[in-house]
């Protein structure tokens, strides 16, 4: 398991490497001078201010040399200062991460509290009014777009039924836990959706595939009652295939919390990304980016370690 291990985590360096340049120089083809937006109407400088202003934050290099100085600092801890607020770009992320963490984990729960259920309840009771109504779920829940299903429950529970507020009001957890959870709920619910979806059709796909095998008729043969054969044999060997899915679809949550955030302006790293863009705010962006991939690589090499104590036959390969 050891040397299994150690192979994930070095496959991490070129893939984390390669999402660096991507967003380095994806953010470069971004019309437009981030100084100048920085700056704004209101904010009127001499050439020469803002000349020292691009040579303080670096842009006034290459850009070959703008990317390896900032690798170069980056490996020494230092992400660089954000254009916008001036605060280390570390600091700020690490401050709005925990949020979009606990978004992302509450959301996850959803999906595996409505998905995992509903796909094994289907798979065990096939062509019926349960079957057809989780199905229906299903499909229901990869269709609707989370930014709809967001402004709807805003819509309907901030405006109309006022069980939210209708702008902010997030509270920090270690601040008042009741009210926090509260906050969470609805963006939770939206952003776990299409994941839930996801998990039932894939639970119930891979029950009905562990179901009619071999060993299922033989541990039954056996005498082993209908509980024991369903939870020791026929679901440990179908979360093979959910837990891959789960770890794909860490990516989903990541990404759509940037949706989610903005819609019911929770304080995330979602949310300080999409503003970063909008200001040209390079180094921000970058910093978070690569957080953000660093955080779907960790969590698909946990994926893969699951998947390597699910079936030992990986770790052999």
């Amino acid at each position: 398991m050891g040397l299994y291990l150690a192979k994930r985590l070095l496959s991490l360096v070129p893939t984390l490497l390669g999402v660096s340049v991507l967003t380095f120089l994806f953010l470069r083809l971004i019309p437009g001078d981030a100084i100048a937006v920085r700056l704004g109407t209101s904010t009127v400088l001499s050439p020469e201010q803002i000349a020292e202003l691009r040579a303080y934050f670096g842009l006034d290099q290459p850009l070959y040399s703008q990317y390896l100085t900032w690798l170069g600092a980056l490996l020494r801890g230092d992400a660089g200062y954000s254009i916008r607020t001036g605060h280390p770009v570390l600091a700020e992320i690490m401050g709005r991460l925990p949020v979009t963490a606990e978004l992302a984990l509450a959301a996850a729960v959803v999906a595996l509290g409505v998905g995992l259920p509903l796909g094994v309840t289907s798979a065990l009771r096939p062509d019926t009014a349960l079957d057809l109504g989780a199905r229906s779920f299903g499909l229901l829940g990869l269709a609707l777009p989370n930014f709809w299903l967001g402004t709807l429950f805003v819509l309907l529970f901030a405006r109309y039924l006022r069980w939210m507020p209708n702008t902010g009001g997030y509270v920090g957890l270690a601040h008042d836990p009741v009210a926090n959870l509260r906050f969470l709920v609805f963006p939770a619910i939206t952003l776990g959706v299409a994941m839930a979806a996801v998990v039932m059709r894939t639970t119930r796909s891979a029950m009905l595939d562990v179901l009619g095998a071999d060993y299922i008729r033989t541990a039954r043969a056996k005498g082993l009652s209908g509980t024991a054969v369903v939870s020791r044999h026929a679901l440990k060997n179908s979360l093979i295939v959910v837990v891959t899915i789960l770890g794909i679809q860490v990516g989903y949550l990541l990404s759509g919390a940037v949706v989610v955030e903005e819609i019911f302006a929770v304080p995330g790293l979602g949310r300080m990304l999409l503003t970063a863009i909008h200001q040209r705010d390079y180094a921000l962006v970058q910093g978070a980016v690569l957080v953000v991939a660093l955080l779907f690589v960790a969590v698909n090499t946990l994926v893969d370690v699951l998947y390597g104590y699910l079936d030992p036959r990986i770790r052999q390969r």
